[in-house]
């Protein structure tokens, strides 16, 4: 039986790969416990720094199955949201590597990483009012946030989809390049992040999720709890004799 989701390292850097190229990546339940299961692991090794999500055959994730959802399979997990990740994304870095669709509930796992890399001929899109749905694995409650509400709302009541350049100057992803390479721009990207202190890197992705629902005035102490531990680790002090020495650092994650 061929595993729907296939789970590789490489130097720091978990490879999360949606293998279901023949239901164009659609998550049932069983793929989401088992993306569940990988963002769990990267979180839980120190080994690794960043997660890279990405599909087979071509295409990203076409959302949820509607064949499965029909048979009362769900793709989402209790407390966790669609995949295990909407609602719950990992503590460290997750990178988006799309080809093909990101469409429906794959547009929503985009959503839930921190970066997105895209082959210039992929589409994003949230169809799930054509098939009388909702958009509830975040992309209704997230896309308003992240860019103008007009162009949101576009997207979310028309159910149309949009290519990759205009996803890029919207701001919801970060480079686009010819399509086959999404994959290794994304594990470019994530050799950058890799290469950073992970204590800081995992402080700095918690505040910058977070701090949408702070105030201002209570961001400046909330933030002060989540890096003063860092600022106090050795890594901190590693990171700044390794400057003094002209060498690169060797981060022990504490």
């Amino acid at each position: 039986m061929t595993e729907p989701v296939l789970v590789e390292r490489r130097d720091g850097v978990v490879v999360i790969t949606i293998n279901r190229p023949e239901a164009r990546n659609a998550v049932d339940g069983e793929t989401a416990r088992r993306i569940a299961a990988a963002v769990d692991e990267l979180d839980a090794d120190d080994a690794l720094r960043v997660g890279v999500l990405t599909g087979a055959g071509g295409s990203f994730c076409a959302g949820m199955d509607l064949k499965a959802f029909l048979r009362g399979d769900s793709p989402a997990i209790e407390g966790r949201g669609f995949a295990g990740i909407t609602l719950t994304p990992p503590r460290k870095p997750l990178i988006a590597a799309v080809e093909g669709a990101a469409m429906a509930g794959g547009f929503e796992l985009m959503l839930a990483c921190d970066l997105v890399v895209a082959g210039a001929g992929s589409r994003f899109g949230v169809p799930e009012v054509k098939r009388a749905l909702v958009a509830g694995g975040g992309a209704a409650l997230l896309l308003p946030r992240r860019i103008p509400f007009t162009i949101a709302m576009e997207l979310l009541l028309t159910g149309d989809p949009i290519p990759a350049d205009r996803a890029a100057a919207l701001g919801l992803v970060n480079r686009v390049v010819p399509d086959g390479s999404a994959l290794d721009g994304a594990l470019d990207l994530a050799s950058a992040i890799a290469a950073n202190g992970p204590l800081a890197v995992a402080a700095t992705k918690q505040i910058a999720r977070a701090q949408a629902d702070w105030t201002v005035t209570e961001g400046w102490e909330r933030q002060r709890g989540l890096y003063a531990p860092v600022f106090a680790s050795e890594d901190a002090r590693e990171g700044a004799t390794a400057f003094a020495e002209k060498r690169q650092p060797v981060w022990k994650g504490r």
